[in-house]
């Protein structure tokens, strides 16, 4: 079943691309693990999806023992407690939603002497329950993010709403694509889960982040 979702999933992917003339190949495919078993995700690796997610630190410090070589990115929200421990395991952490955030993370990273690539979590929905910076607020917090040295910014990253048609989240991904634009063209934008990613490609999505889609019937 993992082999078939996989395969529908890249001509989907290829489908999305083909609408907006980009190249499929410009765009990862972030296998999100949360809850999977060992078995699941050694499927995955084997066929191609090496880039692995996790939403919790304390799961993926377990799974990474098991596959040190893959390479794991935090998807989750991440906690200022748990920032040590996440540095030695996250290639790429997605979710620095704050200043005081990406301060912690840089004085953990110092001490390991390790530059930490990251994405910044914008807001773009008014949810109550999602975290990030406010659009209006972006601007300056890259400004105080850039003096942290051991820090790479690489781009942005936004949830969108649930929502009952993939169409529906459109205004949120097309808002983080126009933040992107206006800071630096040149960054990588992650966007799009299993419910909403071809809208999220058509809106300029180059990291997909991708669960039930391919693990489930």
């Amino acid at each position: 079943m993992i082999k078939e979702n996989i395969e529908k999933v890249r001509q989907r992917v290829s489908a999305a691309c083909a609408r907006i003339n980009t190249d499929p190949a410009g765009i990862k495919l972030l296998c999100v693990t949360k809850g999977r078993s060992a078995e699941e995700i050694k499927e995955v690796i084997g066929l191609g999806l090496e880039y692995l997610g996790e939403n919790r630190v304390q799961e993926a410090a377990q799974k990474f023992t098991l596959f040190p070589r893959a390479h794991w990115e935090m998807v989750g929200h991440l906690q200022s407690n748990k920032v040590k421990e996440a540095l030695k395991i996250f290639e790429l952490i997605h979710s620095v939603d704050s200043v005081s955030l990406a301060q912690e993370i840089d004085r953990q990273a110092a001490r390991i002497n390790k530059v930490q690539e990251i994405l910044l979590e914008v807001k773009t929905s008014p949810e109550p329950s999602k975290t990030g910076f406010a659009p209006e607020e972006l601007a300056a917090g890259v400004e105080q993010i850039f003096k942290f040295k051991q820090l790479k910014v690489k781009g942005l990253m936004t949830i969108a709403p649930a929502a009952d048609q993939p169409e529906e989240a459109r205004p949120y991904f097309s808002r983080l694509r126009q933040l992107r634009d206006k800071l630096d063209p040149a960054w990588i934008i992650s966007m799009g889960m299993s419910d909403d990613f071809e809208v999220a490609i058509e809106e300029g999505a180059d990291i997909l982040r991708l669960g039930r889609v391919i693990f489930e019937p």
